[in-house]
Protein backbone atom coordinates (compact mmCIF):
# COMPACT_ATOMS: atom_id res chain seq x y z
CA UNK A 1 0.00 0.00 0.00
CA UNK A 2 2.67 2.58 1.08
CA UNK A 3 4.68 1.27 -1.97
CA UNK A 4 1.28 2.21 -4.33
CA UNK A 5 1.13 5.69 -2.65
CA UNK A 6 5.07 6.55 -3.33
CA UNK A 7 4.34 5.85 -7.05
CA UNK A 8 2.04 7.86 -7.10
CA UNK A 9 3.75 10.75 -5.24
CA UNK A 10 6.30 9.93 -7.54
CA UNK A 11 4.04 11.01 -10.84
CA UNK A 12 1.51 13.09 -9.09
CA UNK A 13 2.11 15.23 -6.14
CA UNK A 14 3.15 18.46 -7.00
CA UNK A 15 6.47 19.64 -7.86
CA UNK A 16 9.23 21.86 -5.43
CA UNK A 17 11.83 24.53 -6.98
CA UNK A 18 14.19 21.63 -7.13
CA UNK A 19 14.82 19.84 -10.77
CA UNK A 20 18.08 17.86 -9.71
CA UNK A 21 18.34 15.29 -10.21
CA UNK A 22 14.74 14.88 -11.12
CA UNK A 23 11.81 16.55 -10.06
CA UNK A 24 10.34 13.09 -9.54
CA UNK A 25 12.88 12.63 -6.82
CA UNK A 26 11.12 15.36 -4.95
CA UNK A 27 7.98 14.30 -5.53
CA UNK A 28 9.37 11.20 -3.78
CA UNK A 29 10.23 12.45 -1.12
CA UNK A 30 7.19 14.79 -0.52
CA UNK A 31 5.46 11.03 -0.47
CA UNK A 32 7.52 9.74 2.26
CA UNK A 33 7.04 12.81 3.97
CA UNK A 34 3.51 12.65 3.91
CA UNK A 35 3.99 8.72 5.05
CA UNK A 36 6.10 9.99 8.26
CA UNK A 37 3.44 12.55 9.17
CA UNK A 38 0.54 9.68 9.17
CA UNK A 39 2.69 6.99 10.95
CA UNK A 40 3.67 9.83 13.37
CA UNK A 41 0.02 11.16 14.34
CA UNK A 42 -1.13 6.95 14.47
CA UNK A 43 1.63 7.05 17.40
CA UNK A 44 0.36 9.96 19.35
CA UNK A 45 -3.36 8.07 19.73
CA UNK A 46 -1.21 5.49 21.44
CA UNK A 47 -0.55 4.93 24.63
CA UNK A 48 3.42 5.25 25.96
CA UNK A 49 3.82 1.36 26.30
CA UNK A 50 2.05 0.59 23.04
CA UNK A 51 4.03 2.73 20.49
CA UNK A 52 6.80 1.23 22.27
CA UNK A 53 6.08 -2.43 21.34
CA UNK A 54 4.89 -0.39 18.41
CA UNK A 55 8.38 0.31 17.29
CA UNK A 56 9.57 -3.67 17.74
CA UNK A 57 7.64 -4.17 13.86
CA UNK A 58 10.71 -1.18 12.66
CA UNK A 59 13.45 -2.78 14.49
CA UNK A 60 13.41 -6.37 16.23
CA UNK A 61 16.15 -4.80 18.98
CA UNK A 62 13.54 -1.98 19.79
CA UNK A 63 10.52 -1.96 23.14
CA UNK A 64 13.58 -2.59 25.70
CA UNK A 65 14.65 0.15 28.19
CA UNK A 66 17.73 1.47 27.57
CA UNK A 67 20.19 2.90 30.06
CA UNK A 68 20.80 6.62 29.45
CA UNK A 69 24.73 7.90 29.37
CA UNK A 70 25.50 10.77 31.57
CA UNK A 71 28.41 12.85 29.95
CA UNK A 72 28.86 14.81 33.03
CA UNK A 73 29.54 12.23 35.98
CA UNK A 74 32.88 12.82 36.18
CA UNK A 75 34.62 16.37 34.27
CA UNK A 76 37.91 15.66 35.19
CA UNK A 77 40.33 16.23 31.98
CA UNK A 78 43.01 14.52 34.10
CA UNK A 79 42.60 11.62 36.72
CA UNK A 80 46.00 10.76 38.34
CA UNK A 81 44.46 7.53 39.90
CA UNK A 82 43.73 5.84 36.87
CA UNK A 83 47.41 4.79 35.81
CA UNK A 84 45.91 2.67 32.76
CA UNK A 85 44.48 6.43 31.08
CA UNK A 86 44.62 9.43 33.28
CA UNK A 87 42.77 11.34 30.14
CA UNK A 88 40.12 8.64 29.95
CA UNK A 89 36.91 10.84 30.28
CA UNK A 90 38.65 12.85 27.05
CA UNK A 91 39.27 9.48 25.36
CA UNK A 92 35.60 7.98 25.74
CA UNK A 93 33.85 11.57 24.65
CA UNK A 94 36.49 11.75 21.80
CA UNK A 95 35.73 8.80 20.48
CA UNK A 96 31.92 8.58 20.59
CA UNK A 97 29.66 7.89 17.89
CA UNK A 98 27.98 11.58 18.59
CA UNK A 99 31.31 13.45 16.97
CA UNK A 100 31.11 11.96 13.84
CA UNK A 101 27.05 12.42 14.14
CA UNK A 102 28.16 16.17 14.81
CA UNK A 103 30.49 17.20 12.47
CA UNK A 104 28.53 15.57 9.41
CA UNK A 105 25.06 17.13 10.61
CA UNK A 106 26.73 20.69 11.19
CA UNK A 107 28.27 20.15 7.27
CA UNK A 108 24.40 18.95 5.89
CA UNK A 109 23.25 21.98 7.54
CA UNK A 110 25.71 24.54 6.70
CA UNK A 111 24.75 23.25 2.96
CA UNK A 112 21.23 24.07 3.86
CA UNK A 113 21.63 26.99 5.33
CA UNK A 114 24.43 28.72 3.25
CA UNK A 115 25.43 31.23 6.21
CA UNK A 116 27.79 31.44 8.67
CA UNK A 117 26.23 33.80 11.08
CA UNK A 118 23.13 31.85 11.41
CA UNK A 119 24.62 28.72 11.43
CA UNK A 120 26.44 29.65 14.51
CA UNK A 121 23.81 31.21 16.10
CA UNK A 122 22.03 27.51 15.83
CA UNK A 123 25.19 25.69 17.21
CA UNK A 124 25.29 27.77 19.99
CA UNK A 125 21.23 27.98 20.31
CA UNK A 126 21.32 24.32 20.61
CA UNK A 127 24.11 24.15 23.13
CA UNK A 128 21.62 26.69 25.06
CA UNK A 129 18.64 24.02 24.87
CA UNK A 130 21.23 21.25 26.23
CA UNK A 131 21.79 23.51 29.18
CA UNK A 132 17.78 24.07 29.58
CA UNK A 133 16.80 20.35 29.36
CA UNK A 134 19.90 18.84 31.08
CA UNK A 135 17.68 18.13 33.84
CA UNK A 136 15.46 16.26 31.86
CA UNK A 137 17.69 13.97 29.97
CA UNK A 138 21.12 12.46 31.31
CA UNK A 139 22.12 12.70 27.84
CA UNK A 140 22.41 16.98 27.92
CA UNK A 141 24.54 16.43 30.93
CA UNK A 142 27.96 17.75 28.91
CA UNK A 143 30.67 18.88 31.07
CA UNK A 144 31.88 22.45 30.55
CA UNK A 145 34.70 21.55 27.96
CA UNK A 146 32.74 18.91 25.99
CA UNK A 147 30.09 21.56 25.70
CA UNK A 148 32.17 24.46 24.49
CA UNK A 149 35.58 23.00 22.99
CA UNK A 150 34.66 19.54 21.89
CA UNK A 151 31.21 20.55 20.54
CA UNK A 152 30.81 24.56 19.49
CA UNK A 153 34.79 25.10 18.77
CA UNK A 154 35.74 21.37 17.29
CA UNK A 155 32.87 19.27 15.90
CA UNK A 156 30.72 22.01 14.80
CA UNK A 157 33.06 24.62 13.68
CA UNK A 158 34.54 21.65 11.28
CA UNK A 159 31.31 20.73 10.13
CA UNK A 160 30.64 24.22 9.41
CA UNK A 161 33.68 25.37 7.54
CA UNK A 162 33.68 21.70 5.28
CA UNK A 163 29.96 22.61 4.60
CA UNK A 164 30.76 26.37 3.53
CA UNK A 165 33.93 25.15 1.50
CA UNK A 166 31.52 22.97 -0.24
CA UNK A 167 29.10 25.92 -1.00
CA UNK A 168 31.67 28.10 -2.04
CA UNK A 169 32.78 25.12 -4.37
CA UNK A 170 29.27 25.38 -6.19
CA UNK A 171 28.89 28.69 -5.67
CA UNK A 172 32.19 29.29 -8.22
CA UNK A 173 30.91 26.90 -10.80
CA UNK A 174 29.87 27.84 -14.54
CA UNK A 175 27.12 25.46 -14.84
CA UNK A 176 26.66 24.95 -18.86
CA UNK A 177 24.60 21.70 -18.81
CA UNK A 178 24.70 19.99 -22.25
CA UNK A 179 22.47 16.85 -23.02
CA UNK A 180 24.13 13.20 -22.53
CA UNK A 181 23.67 12.33 -26.52
CA UNK A 182 25.29 15.56 -27.05
CA UNK A 183 28.60 14.15 -25.53
CA UNK A 184 31.40 13.15 -27.78
CA UNK A 185 32.50 10.39 -25.70
CA UNK A 186 32.11 7.69 -23.25
CA UNK A 187 34.16 9.77 -20.33
CA UNK A 188 31.71 12.85 -21.17
CA UNK A 189 28.35 11.27 -21.15
CA UNK A 190 29.78 9.13 -17.64
CA UNK A 191 30.30 12.98 -16.51
CA UNK A 192 27.17 14.71 -17.55
CA UNK A 193 25.79 11.47 -16.27
CA UNK A 194 27.10 12.37 -12.52
CA UNK A 195 26.45 15.94 -13.32
CA UNK A 196 22.75 15.07 -13.29
CA UNK A 197 23.07 15.17 -9.39
CA UNK A 198 24.43 18.30 -8.84
CA UNK A 199 22.46 21.52 -8.56
CA UNK A 200 20.86 22.70 -12.10
CA UNK A 201 22.69 26.54 -10.51
CA UNK A 202 23.40 27.37 -7.52
CA UNK A 203 21.60 30.16 -5.84
CA UNK A 204 22.52 32.12 -2.81
CA UNK A 205 20.35 32.46 0.56
CA UNK A 206 20.13 35.80 1.43
CA UNK A 207 18.55 35.54 4.93
CA UNK A 208 18.85 39.70 6.00
CA UNK A 209 17.44 38.95 9.76
CA UNK A 210 18.20 42.74 10.44
CA UNK A 211 16.46 43.77 7.48
CA UNK A 212 13.55 44.91 9.84
CA UNK A 213 11.40 43.39 12.70
CA UNK A 214 9.23 41.17 10.91
CA UNK A 215 12.19 39.43 8.86
CA UNK A 216 14.14 38.87 12.17
CA UNK A 217 11.21 36.98 13.53
CA UNK A 218 10.47 35.35 10.34
CA UNK A 219 14.28 34.12 10.75
CA UNK A 220 14.36 33.33 14.44
CA UNK A 221 10.81 30.96 13.40
CA UNK A 222 13.61 28.85 11.34
CA UNK A 223 15.97 28.59 13.94
CA UNK A 224 12.85 27.82 16.34
CA UNK A 225 11.95 25.03 14.30
CA UNK A 226 15.73 23.98 13.36
CA UNK A 227 16.25 23.50 17.01
CA UNK A 228 12.82 22.04 17.87
CA UNK A 229 13.83 19.35 15.54
CA UNK A 230 16.90 18.53 16.57
CA UNK A 231 15.52 18.46 20.34
CA UNK A 232 12.88 16.20 18.86
CA UNK A 233 15.56 13.72 18.32
CA UNK A 234 16.66 13.12 21.52
CA UNK A 235 13.79 13.16 23.26
CA UNK A 236 11.73 10.15 20.85
CA UNK A 237 14.97 8.43 21.49
CA UNK A 238 14.38 8.98 25.16
CA UNK A 239 10.63 8.43 25.04
CA UNK A 240 10.27 5.27 22.79
CA UNK A 241 13.47 3.59 23.96
CA UNK A 242 15.53 3.80 20.98
CA UNK A 243 19.60 3.20 21.40
CA UNK A 244 21.56 6.30 19.21
CA UNK A 245 23.15 3.49 17.17
CA UNK A 246 20.01 1.98 15.68
CA UNK A 247 19.19 2.28 12.16
CA UNK A 248 15.91 3.63 12.93
CA UNK A 249 17.58 7.06 13.81
CA UNK A 250 19.76 7.49 11.31
CA UNK A 251 16.76 6.73 8.88
CA UNK A 252 15.05 9.33 10.80
CA UNK A 253 17.78 12.25 10.32
CA UNK A 254 18.22 10.83 6.59
CA UNK A 255 14.68 12.11 6.14
CA UNK A 256 14.80 14.82 7.59
CA UNK A 257 17.81 16.01 5.78
CA UNK A 258 15.71 15.21 2.14
CA UNK A 259 12.42 17.21 3.57
CA UNK A 260 14.80 20.04 4.76
CA UNK A 261 16.32 20.71 1.45
CA UNK A 262 13.24 22.01 -0.98
CA UNK A 263 11.99 23.42 2.66
CA UNK A 264 14.42 25.57 2.95
CA UNK A 265 14.74 26.72 -0.20
CA UNK A 266 10.93 27.01 -0.52
CA UNK A 267 11.16 29.25 2.75
CA UNK A 268 13.93 31.40 0.81
CA UNK A 269 12.57 32.02 -1.90
CA UNK A 270 9.61 33.26 -0.05
CA UNK A 271 11.34 35.54 1.99
CA UNK A 272 13.05 37.20 -1.11
CA UNK A 273 9.78 37.20 -2.84
CA UNK A 274 8.80 40.90 -3.26
CA UNK A 275 5.42 40.15 -4.57
CA UNK A 276 2.50 41.67 -2.12
CA UNK A 277 0.71 38.44 -2.62
CA UNK A 278 2.90 35.32 -1.84
CA UNK A 279 2.69 31.48 -0.76
CA UNK A 280 4.58 29.38 1.40
CA UNK A 281 5.80 26.06 -0.05
CA UNK A 282 4.19 22.42 0.70
CA UNK A 283 7.11 21.27 1.74
CA UNK A 284 7.38 23.89 4.51
CA UNK A 285 3.23 23.61 5.63
CA UNK A 286 4.47 19.62 5.65
CA UNK A 287 7.68 19.97 7.55
CA UNK A 288 6.25 22.71 10.28
CA UNK A 289 3.63 19.66 10.94
CA UNK A 290 5.76 17.15 11.30
CA UNK A 291 7.56 19.01 13.63
CA UNK A 292 4.72 19.48 15.60
CA UNK A 293 3.27 16.21 15.63
CA UNK A 294 7.04 15.24 16.68
CA UNK A 295 6.91 17.48 19.80
CA UNK A 296 3.24 16.16 20.80
CA UNK A 297 4.63 13.18 20.89
CA UNK A 298 7.39 14.36 23.32
CA UNK A 299 4.84 15.75 25.41
CA UNK A 300 2.38 12.88 25.33
CA UNK A 301 5.21 10.36 26.40
CA UNK A 302 7.32 12.09 28.37
CA UNK A 303 4.44 12.89 31.36
CA UNK A 304 5.67 11.23 34.00
CA UNK A 305 9.32 10.65 32.87
CA UNK A 306 10.65 13.78 33.79
CA UNK A 307 10.61 14.27 37.91
CA UNK A 308 13.25 16.72 38.24
CA UNK A 309 11.73 20.37 37.83
CA UNK A 310 13.37 23.16 35.55
CA UNK A 311 15.89 24.78 38.00
CA UNK A 312 14.51 28.55 38.88
CA UNK A 313 17.66 30.22 37.05
CA UNK A 314 16.74 28.76 33.77
CA UNK A 315 12.92 29.89 34.26
CA UNK A 316 14.07 33.64 35.24
CA UNK A 317 17.01 33.50 32.50
CA UNK A 318 14.44 32.21 29.81
CA UNK A 319 11.48 34.87 31.06
CA UNK A 320 14.41 37.49 30.83
CA UNK A 321 15.81 36.79 27.20
CA UNK A 322 12.26 36.70 26.14
CA UNK A 323 11.16 40.11 27.83
CA UNK A 324 14.37 42.22 26.37
CA UNK A 325 13.62 39.79 22.82
CA UNK A 326 9.88 41.44 22.81
CA UNK A 327 10.66 44.90 24.26
CA UNK A 328 13.75 44.75 21.24
CA UNK A 329 11.32 44.16 18.57
CA UNK A 330 8.82 46.76 19.89
CA UNK A 331 11.75 49.36 20.20
CA UNK A 332 12.64 48.38 16.78
CA UNK A 333 9.02 48.54 15.32
CA UNK A 334 8.87 51.92 16.87
CA UNK A 335 11.75 53.71 15.76
CA UNK A 336 11.07 52.30 11.69
CA UNK A 337 7.56 53.60 11.87
CA UNK A 338 9.05 56.65 13.69
CA UNK A 339 11.51 57.11 10.53
CA UNK A 340 9.09 56.17 7.90
CA UNK A 341 6.35 58.94 9.76
CA UNK A 342 8.89 61.79 9.57
CA UNK A 343 10.05 60.75 5.84
CA UNK A 344 6.66 61.24 4.77
CA UNK A 345 6.47 64.82 5.94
Amino acid sequence: MIAVFLTYCMLQAPSTVLIRPHPAVWRLVHGMAVVYLVALTFLLFQTRDDARQFMKFLHPDLGVELPERSYGADCRIYIPENPSSRFKNVYETLFDEFVLAHILGWWGKAILIRNQPLLWVLSTGFEFMELTFRHMLPNFNECWWDSIILDIFTCNWFGIWAGMHTVRYFDGRTYEWVGISRQPNIIGKVKRTLGQFTPAQWDKDEWHPLLGPWRFIQVLSLCIVFLTVELNTFFLKFCLWIPPRNPVIVYRLILWWLIAIPTIREYNLYLQDRKPVKKVGAFCWLSLAICIIELLLCIKFGHGLYPKPMPRWLVVFWLSMGSTLVLFLMIWSWKLQRSYRKKRR
